[in-house]
């Protein structure tokens, strides 16, 4: 009888630690790819890259310049994944990638639907930014980064910009607002 309790807790654990793994390549960010896209790819790729998806360029920057500054992903369906701006050099490369999508989330499980608690317990914060209306935090040797809207702060904080906002005064239940990736 103790073998069988043994062999049943033995499977429920593998099936556990199978199921931690079971994470949607296409939807997983990590240094070297948001989903499909990877960081070596070129704006040209987007094509081959999201054949069953939209792309849409600015056509507005496109009518004024050669070529589109900002491309949106959208899934076939409408639900917008990416906002995508490039990098204008010598070779078109994403530079910024804007994550709109909440299935996208990071290898330490961090997505739209996180907290500024959940980054603080799997990062190592680098720096933290105010700006007018919110708080852009970066992550040490990542380049994901996420803005929490001021309207999360304390009031005391949301209305003076020359005011340096530290870790500890952001409440551990703020919600992201933006959650971006720099490859530039």
């Amino acid at each position: 009888m103790k073998n069988i309790q043994y062999l049943l807790i033995l499977l429920i654990a593998l099936t556990l630690i199978h199921c931690e793994d079971d994470r949607d390549p296409n939807f997983l960010i990590t240094s070297s790819q948001v989903g499909k896209l990877l960081r070596s790819s070129n704006v040209g790729d987007l094509e081959s890259i999201y054949t069953n998806d939209s792309i849409v360029r600015d056509t507005l920057q496109s009518n004024l310049l050669s070529a589109s500054n900002t491309i949106k992903i959208y899934e076939k369906g409408g639900q917008q994944l990416l906002t995508i701006t490039v990098n204008r050099d010598s070779i078109s490369k994403v530079g910024i990638i804007r994550v709109l999508d909440p299935r996208f989330t990071t290898e330490e499980g961090i997505g739209l639907q996180s907290t500024f608690k959940e980054i603080k317990d799997k990062y190592v914060i680098k720096k933290i930014v105010t700006s007018l209306n919110n708080v852009i935090i970066f992550i040490e040797n990542s380049d994901v980064y996420f803005t929490i809207d001021k309207e999360e702060l304390p009031a005391s904080l949301r209305y003076d910009t020359s005011i340096d906002i530290e870790e500890v005064q952001i409440p551990d239940d703020s919600k992201i607002k933006y959650m971006m990736v720099g490859w530039e």
